[in-house]
């Protein structure tokens, strides 16, 4: 089934300059970039995004970190894209991600692990419009 899904890459990943090479990794597993941009939030921004994470004691460090610096957000496009950006992504813990996935090779940590993807139909059809409009979704 087509899908689309929302990835993030993080201030981490953004200020290392792997903006490219995290999209050919999606894009060489056949999915397609439908939206694109680079944002920078602001605490506010990241808080509303993350609000589902709200009573996690993670909470204020998670947004201060992605409002920390520039983020590329983009929606990506393919058969059933949800599950193959998680894979492609790998754990959300570097230290237990398979090799060659994007957070094994990149991450720092936990929290600063590279990457976010939505991790259902339901938090893509929350995240998606977070950011993008559907006259920005080709």
């Amino acid at each position: 089934m087509t899908e689309k899904t929302l990835v993030i890459i993080k201030p981490d990943a953004v200020k290392k300059n792997l903006i490219g090479e995290i999209i050919a990794r999606f894009e060489k597993r056949g999915l397609r970039v439908s939206a694109l941009k680079k944002i920078h939030m602001n605490k506010e921004q990241a808080k509303g995004f993350y609000i589902v994470h709200k009573e996690r004691p993670f909470y204020e460090s998670l947004t201060d970190f992605m409002s920390e610096g520039p983020i590329v957000v983009m929606v990506l496009e393919g058969e059933d894209a949800i599950a193959k950006v998680r894979k492609i992504m790998g754990a959300t813990n570097p230290a237990q991600a398979e090799e060659g996935t994007i957070r094994k090779d990149f991450a720092e940590n936990i929290e600063r692990n590279a990457v976010h993807g939505s991790d259902s139909p339901q938090s893509a059809s929350y995240e998606i419009p977070y950011f993008f409009s559907n006259l920005e979704i080709l």
